[in-house]
């Protein structure tokens, strides 16, 4: 089953090629610890001693926050009597 390759306990990341503002990560993809999985981001900094490094934020996949927002129109259904 699959293409016998093992994630497990390893990440990737991407440039962010659609980075619109400065709040939007450099970089992004996904992490795999212990078989859990996870959405990673990264922006590159540079310290007040001019040293570059990389902030990292890590979100669980199967979160709430980690799924798209829903519309309002979602809310509604087409079920109203009138």
């Amino acid at each position: 089953m699959g293409d016998g390759f093992d994630n497990t306990n390893k990440g990737v990341l991407f440039k962010n090629t659609e980075k619109e503002t400065d709040k939007h990560p450099d970089y992004r993809g996904q992490l795999d610890v212990n078989g859990e999985k996870f959405w990673l981001s990264a922006w590159i900094n540079t310290s007040k001693a001019g040293n570059k490094y990389m902030s990292l934020a890590i979100k669980l996949k199967n979160s709430d926050s980690a799924q798209p927002k829903k519309s309002r129109a979602d809310d509604l259904n087409d079920q109203i009597p009138f």
